[in-house]
């Protein structure tokens, strides 16, 4: 059973800067789009950004200069690199990647990590 596990949460104060890192626990065939949600207190998921397999990076407008994305093909992983942090930065930040677990999978599927929390403190 595949499994993202985040790491790298933690508590900053504003203006500091963490890294999040995602990677799958077991093997899979192939990774496409991976990307990173935020879940503040209360709120709803969002999205925060996103790459493709390609490379190609989007970003929500409240994390746009602040936050950048990276991905390692061979590692099937993906990383946050979060700077310029706010307050409002605080919640869960989950990793979701589109895998197909292995050569003989019907499709690609979504997996989700557990979260892993980021605090901001003013």
């Amino acid at each position: 059973q595949v499994q993202l596990v985040e790491s790298g949460g933690g508590l900053a104060q504003a203006g500091g800067s963490l890294r999040l890192s995602c990677a799958p626990s077991g093997s899979v065939f192939k990774v496409d789009g991976m990307a990173w949600y935020r879940q503040a207190p209360g709120k709803q998921r969002d999205l925060v950004a996103s790459m493709t397999r390609e490379g190609s990076a989007t970003y929500a407008d409240s994390v746009k200069d602040r936050f950048t994305i990276s991905r390692d093909n061979a590692k099937n992983t993906v990383d946050l690199q979060m700077n310029s942090l706010k307050p409002e930065d605080t919640g869960v930040y989950f990793c979701k990647a589109q895998i197909k677990p292995a050569m003989t999978s019907y499709d690609y599927y979504d997996y989700w990590g557990k979260g892993t929390q980021v605090t901001v403190s003013s």
